[in-house]
């Protein structure tokens, strides 16, 4: 039999976090070249101008308030 030290938990812990990483990196560059691939949309007649209302919580264009 041979000897082998038991990996301590803190080399276990990194390693996991590591493997975690690399598959997170894999699946970003997959979806990085399903978006490139993927066609551009039509520009939106009639729509805001500016940044996007539902992230910037921006609800009103020219005195009008909307919501959705």
């Amino acid at each position: 039999m041979a000897n082998t030290p038991k990996p301590t938990p803190e080399a276990v812990i990194q390693q996991r976090i590591a493997e975690a990483a690399a598959r997170a990196l894999a699946e970003v560059e997959a979806r990085r070249k399903q978006a490139e691939a993927a066609p551009a949309l039509p520009p939106e007649r009639g729509g805001r101008n500016g940044p996007e209302p539902t992230r910037f919580g921006d609800w009103e264009k020219k005195g009008i308030i909307s919501d959705f």
